[in-house]
């Protein structure tokens, strides 16, 4: 590349000091949008949005009839711990030796296959918020989703009957609480009914107009294919619980079989969701647990009540942005083609990149250079480590922390070959060093259990 060409230079700010994390300006923020848009609902998991907070997460779908939130807890997986050291393993060991030594490579490599254990335990999903409206799916217009990487919001909004409908969603870290705000341009207009669910064994109780609980286990073994169950009497239990506040003069709220949140004429709707689990650490089998996943939910969603909306999302900003901010990448002079020096925004076909969604993008990127595409990708990159991945949370899985399926592919394990790896190489070149901690919090439990098994393998092969 000629880097003395105007247009053709790369730029990379990586602050090392605090003070330099910032929040963008707002002329910054409208040169440079990072959002990641689309101009209708979610019709598959892939299509929905993720926000987290590195140990909740939700996927959010953005529809008009129906809306979900499909949830889930990054501790939430089938199985106990145990000891499954194979006492065939040391016999393995010495014949695998045998053969690498006679130079019988691939027998070795398919002997060796006697040293694997039995398949890792598998990812579980919390359940769904779902959300029901009377709006018809084909009355709407205006429509936009869009995620927000500056802020780490999704926000959907809509036109029905000349009233807008808007919907914001953020996963706070400070708080540990999904929190959500529906409102309409017309007092009034927010009517809808709420209600939890789960593919796992749950039940569900409304303990008041303002207050839901959901609680379930997971598997206590890993569940074959087509079923969701297992011993449950010894998996990890948990609970959701979504709380509620609303304004306006007629707004009401009303409990409906004991299952549902009916909200009705509402200026505005804030809710917030809550989660915790019984998982006491991988040690620890979940039917020894002392935590109980119901005080931890209300104790959580109880604290979040003490503020308000945007006291909420002033604290999950800060400590979102303190990571978010620390780097910033600029591929071009401006939002311009390499072969054009008019800028991207002020091209008539065009109307800049926040009109187009992102796939639009993506589909046209092949013939229409886009350098601002590909630091959306790199910020998107960063966003999904700092959202999954936090002090104290899990490692992150093959899915992250989001996940719809009992059966995900490859059980959305953390695999050692290279997936896990690839997860967390962004962690210390994009200055996100925090983010990498339950990487190592994760390695060093393997290892307590992983020395019992060397020790055990080795020392009958070497005496």
């Amino acid at each position: 590349m000629d880097m003395d060409g105007p247009d053709d230079w790369v730029w990379v700010r990586r602050p090392a000091e605090e003070e330099s994390w910032r929040p963008w300006t707002a002329e910054e923020e409208e040169e440079r949008p990072l959002k990641v848009t689309f101009s209708s609902p979610a019709e598959y998991f892939t299509d929905a949005a993720p926000i987290g907070n590195g140990s909740l997460g939700a996927m959010v779908w953005g529809g008009v009839s129906s809306d979900k939130l499909q949830l889930n807890h990054d501790t939430l997986w089938t199985g106990v711990p145990g000891n499954y050291t194979d006492p065939k393993a040391p016999g393995v060991l010495a014949e695998v030796r045998g053969l690498v030594d006679q130079g019988r490579f691939a027998d070795a490599t398919a002997s060796a296959k006697g040293l694997f254990g039995g398949q890792s335990e598998v990812y579980q999903p919390l359940g769904d918020l779902n959300i029901e409206f009377s709006t018809s799916d084909e009355v709407y217009d205006s429509y936009k989703r869009e995620l927000d990487l500056h802020t780490a919001t999704a926000l959907v909004t809509y036109v029905v009957g000349g009233v807008q409908y808007t919907r914001e969603h953020f996963c706070s870290n400070p708080h540990q609480v999904i929190v959500t705000r529906f409102s309409a341009s017309t007092p009034g207009h927010v009517s809808c009914t709420l209600s939890l669910s789960s593919q796992l064994s749950h039940s569900v109780t409304v303990t008041n107009e303002n207050e839901m609980i959901m609680e379930g286990i997971c598997p206590g073994q890993r569940p074959g294919m087509g079923d969701n169950g297992g011993d449950n009497a010894t998996g990890i239990r948990f609970t959701a619980s979504l709380g509620l506040q609303m304004g306006g003069s007629a707004a009401k709220a009303t409990v409906l079989n004991d299952q549902k949140l009916r909200l009705d004429s509402a200026d505005w709707v804030v809710f917030v969701v809550a989660a915790a689990s019984s998982f006491d650490g991988p040690l620890v089998n979940p039917a020894d647990s002392k935590l109980d996943p119901t005080s931890l939910a209300l104790s959580t969603l109880s604290n979040s009540r003490n503020f308000t909306f945007d006291q909420l999302k002033a604290a999950h900003l800060d400590d979102y942005q303190s990571l978010f901010n620390r780097v910033t990448i600029q591929l071009s002079r401006g939002l311009n083609d390499a072969s054009t020096s008019v800028a991207r925004k002020d091209r008539p076909e065009e109307v800049a990149e926040n009109i187009r969604t992102s796939a639009d993008r993506v589909k046209s990127f092949s013939t229409d250079e886009d350098p601002s595409l590909v630091e959306l990708l790199f910020q998107y990159g960063r966003y999904l480590l700092i959202s999954c991945s936090r002090p104290g949370t899990q490692v992150s899985n093959l899915q992250g922390i989001w996940s719809q399926d009992i059966a995900p592919e490859w059980d959305a394990a953390p695999h050692l070959n290279i997936n896990l790896q690839m997860n967390y190489w962004p962690a210390l070149t994009c200055n996100l060093s925090e983010c990498q901690e339950p990487l190592f919090d994760f390695l060093g439990s393997l290892a307590v259990n992983g020395s019992k098994t060397a020790k055990s393998i080795t020392k009958q092969v070497d005496g």
